[in-house]
């Protein structure tokens, strides 16, 4: 195999890397989203319960120790309570766009991680044409269908070899994105229920 791939010229180490590397962040993130704990609309409707009781400290020591997005979201809502309702909101939205963003960690290098595979996988292609055109030249045109096949097809390994991690790459990004948009919408559920439930506080 590795004979074969050596075949392809100088681009199939970094195409190689980069599948490695798309490798690396897709497992990460699926541990980190496995240790994501988002809980929804219980403990908003706790946390919002003890709000709306006046027992602001049982609210904000059940949001921190929930240990979860939605619980730092709250904390963060709890902290400012006492302010006017657009710095409450304000506060809630900014919170949720940074749980968001800490979910979507490295989801943008692996989408460049698929954008450009293909391209390096062209480039080597290309490259791997030119050589075999300069091998034509300096043979005078005397070149047999062999020589020329097998020319041609060590080119277009590094376009296969890109492809084929492109591919699955951007699924992987693909399935990724929804997990984080699933995420979001939960976030966002739980932030109006929230805002709804201490709107109606005595």
């Amino acid at each position: 195999m590795i004979e074969f791939l050596s075949k392809g010229g100088v681009l199939v180490g970094p195409i190689l890397f980069c599948s490695v590397l798309a490798l690396a962040i897709f497992l990460e993130r699926l541990i980190r989203f496995a240790q994501v704990r988002i809980r929804g609309l219980g403990l908003v409707k706790t946390v919002a319960q003890y709000v709306r009781d006046g027992e602001h400290n049982q609210a904000l020591e059940l949001a921190r120790r929930s240990d979860s997005p939605m619980g730092r979201i709250l904390t963060h809502a709890i902290e400012v309570l006492d302010q006017d309702r657009e710095t409450l909101e304000t506060v809630i939205v900014h919170s949720t766009e940074g749980e968001v963003r800490e979910l979507s960690r490295y989801l943008q290098g692996l989408a460049t991680i698929g954008n450009i595979a293909p391209l390096l996988g062209l480039l080597g292609t290309v490259l791997g044409m030119i050589k075999a055109f300069m091998v034509i030249q300096q043979m005078g045109g005397k070149v047999n269908a062999a020589v020329l096949a097998g020319g041609i097809w060590e080119a277009m390994l590094t376009t296969a070899l890109g492809l084929s991690v492109a591919l699955p790459t951007m699924v992987a990004h693909s399935y990724l994105v929804a997990r984080v948009d699933k995420y979001e919408a939960q976030l966002q559920d739980g932030t109006v229920t929230f805002i709804k439930a201490i709107g109606r506080r005595s």
